[in-house]
């Protein structure tokens, strides 16, 4: 079923080791992957040291908008989990030195609370 979910909007986890190919030239020395969720076509990707927000663009998905945010930087987040009649969720990360905060929009089913637990763990270290 993971397939599905990930078509479906679902927010399935991903094996950090299959976004080697995509991570390549991304991360620096001795960074490891702790925990990624995929959505769609976009992926969470959690490391020791940083969240990498991989926005895959386009309809052909060759342009791919790559955001890293250390944690350090995190001054708050929230996550609004969808309800009875509104099918999305939604994520937002404040930056420090922005007003405005990074928001994704998660669709139903997405696991929000495993990213709301990695965001803490991240930031709380």
């Amino acid at each position: 079923m993971g397939l599905f979910d990930g078509l479906l909007g679902h927010g399935s986890s991903v094996d950090p080791g299959d976004l080697a190919k995509r991570l390549d030239g991304v991360l620096i020395d001795g960074e490891q992957v702790s925990l990624a969720f995929k959505v769609i076509r976009d992926v969470f990707v959690f490391t020791d040291k940083r969240l990498i927000l991989i926005d895959v663009q386009g309809i052909t998905g060759s342009k791919v908008d790559y955001m890293s945010v250390p944690y350090r930087a995190i001054t708050r987040f929230s996550v609004e989990t969808a309800g009875t009649f509104d099918l999305d969720s939604e994520l937002k990360i404040w930056v420090s030195g922005a007003n405005d905060p990074v928001t994704k929009t998660l669709k139903k089913g997405t696991d929000v609370r495993g990213i709301q637990r990695a965001l803490a763990a991240g930031v709380l270290r």
